[in-house]
């Protein structure tokens, strides 16, 4: 059965467990954006927690994106386990490095999983997969800017900081038509 289960999807087994792998860890990001926004709630910060909650949703949208296409492709996509998360950090900035590391790990995780595909020829997921490493252009830069601003405004102005994270965006984004 498993055999004719496999003929019945053009996707190869490596890049199944890959992409389900993903979907964790789009979940798992999920969750740490979360912790991170109600870090910032309890914290009086809201405008980086409304950054961060919606960053969980997006989070939690890129991995629906993909269990979908692997049930798509007559795949089988794996409801993730998702670990318990830390929930407390030193200081606002230490939120923002979490969150940049986290991205960059993400980022890394999507070029691992092209370099799967091409070696097994599975273009039609590598297409897919391009939209992911354009999503990750501009999580990356918006997280290095946010951080920016911790050099450009005074310690004791972290109210000011928290509000002048809500403006930051990726506008020049060469990538939209």
């Amino acid at each position: 059965m498993k055999d004719l289960a496999r003929l019945r999807t053009p996707i190869k087994e490596a890049v199944e467990l890959a992409l389900n792998q993903q979907i964790q860890m789009e979940m798992v990001s999920s969750s740490k954006y979360l912790a991170m926004a109600g870090w910032c709630d309890r914290n009086g910060l809201d405008y980086s927690a409304g950054f961060f909650y919606k960053q969980s949703e997006e989070e939690r949208h890129h991995a629906m994106k993909l269990f979908h296409y692997l049930c798509d492709q007559g795949a089988t996509a794996y409801s993730p386990e998702v670990p318990a998360v830390s929930q407390e950090f030193d200081s606002l900035r230490s939120v923002f490095e979490g969150a940049l590391e986290q991205e960059i790990a993400v980022t890394d995780s999507i070029n691992r999983i092209i370099a799967v595909c091409r070696r097994e020829n599975d273009f039609a997921t590598e297409e897919l997969l391009k939209w992911y490493v354009k999503e990750q252009m501009e999580e990356e830069y918006i997280a290095r800017r946010c951080l920016d601003l911790f050099d450009q405004i005074p310690a004791d102005q972290l109210y000011y900081l928290d509000k002048k994270v809500s403006s930051v965006t990726y506008q020049d984004n060469v990538f939209e038509n």
